[in-house]
């Protein structure tokens, strides 16, 4: 049975940001839903694991062993919406296509962020809008500045930085991990 698309949210959880929640036509015409993920996400967020190929996993987690017991994928979609926001889209068979999060320490005023898409869903701008969404959330949450560390060889990930439009800055450490520092505007409300 194929599920419809949804537009509208599961029950929400207190301080859930249904702002964030929205349709976004991707550059090659495709849609998909974007929306804060939720504690119920843990059996797609599961599958997506089970189903990613090694080099995003790899990419993702830089190398380490990714999330796969119970309390380590309740946590991912177990958010406060404040210090640790994470938002998901789905495809419009229902299926995640894509995520991404941020996860400050309380009372900084930096996030670490980290995305991942399906690389059927890659090179269309949904990490783009991705990157949007959080920085729209953090500027909300005080939180004024977003670094990721990757590998030195994913171009993808520098050119997304690039493509937000955001500044930024990266530094090289060891191993070829950079890590991209993005500086957030007052107004990065007004990207989404």
């Amino acid at each position: 049975m194929t599920r419809r698309h949804k537009t509208t949210t599961p029950a929400e959880p207190p301080g859930f940001p249904s702002w964030l929640s929205r349709n976004v036509t991707l550059g090659d015409g495709r849609k998909v839903f974007v929306r804060p993920v939720l504690p119920t996400d843990v059996a797609e967020l599961r599958r997506a694991l089970a189903q990613a190929d090694a080099e995003t996993v790899h990419s993702r987690f830089l190398g380490a062993r990714p999330p796969s017991t119970d309390q380590e994928l309740a946590r991912l979609v177990t958010v406060d919406y404040d210090r640790r926001l994470a938002v998901l889209a789905l495809a419009p068979d229902g299926h995640g296509v894509g995520i991404a999060r941020y996860e400050a320490e309380h009372g900084a005023d930096i996030a670490e962020v980290a995305v991942a898409v399906d690389p059927r869903w890659r090179h269309v701008g949904l990490a783009t809008a991705f990157i949007r969404l959080l920085a729209a959330g953090a500027v909300r949450n005080g939180i004024h500045r977003l670094s990721a560390d990757f590998f030195e060889k994913n171009l993808d990930v520098r050119d997304l930085f690039a493509e937000t439009g955001l500044p930024y800055q990266s530094t090289t450490a060891d191993a070829g991990v950079v890590t991209a520092e993005v500086s957030l505007p007052v107004d990065a409300a007004d990207l989404v």
